[in-house]
């Protein structure tokens, strides 16, 4: 019976735990919260400084710090790398849609093969002509005299 009780006493008793000190506050506002998943996700998107600050509520210059913190790199640095994702998705989906949408193929030919609506012609080929411009003048300040008229 004294082992029940012991039992019983020992699966009840509160363990102590012990508190971990608070953190004393350093003074300033506290930080916001950025994720690198969040910013990567909007460059992808091809968002701009502005609008990524908007979307996360943050300053340029916060945001900036945050890029430093995080990547060891200046915004616009991360920014290049990162919207290349954005890119490449969208190449993949303009080749999709031009099998099916010949406006996006004209569009990808002209801005990626170089292609032209129309050829441009060879300029040394045709040879210029030249321009000939005939002036007469007359003076008109002297009346004229009804004797020469005759």
């Amino acid at each position: 019976m004294f082992h029940l009780l012991w039992y019983y006493v020992f699966m009840t008793a509160k363990k102590k735990v012990k508190k971990k000190p608070l953190k004393k506050n350093k003074g300033g506002r506290p930080k916001k919260a950025i994720t690198k998943k969040t910013f990567e996700e909007l460059c992808k998107l091809q968002c701009s400084q502005e609008e990524i600050c908007e979307f996360t509520g943050v300053t340029d210059k916060t945001l900036t710090r945050w890029c430093k913190d995080t990547y060891e790199k200046s915004f616009s640095e991360i920014f290049k790398v990162k919207r290349g994702k954005g890119k490449i998705s969208l190449r993949r989906n303009m080749m999709v849609m031009a099998q099916n949408n010949a406006a996006v193929a004209i569009f990808l030919a002209k801005n990626w093969l170089g292609m032209k609506d129309k050829p441009e012609e060879d300029q040394d080929a045709v040879e210029p002509t030249p321009v000939i411009v005939n002036i007469n003048v007359q003076d008109c300040s002297k009346p004229k005299d009804k004797a020469d008229e005759s």
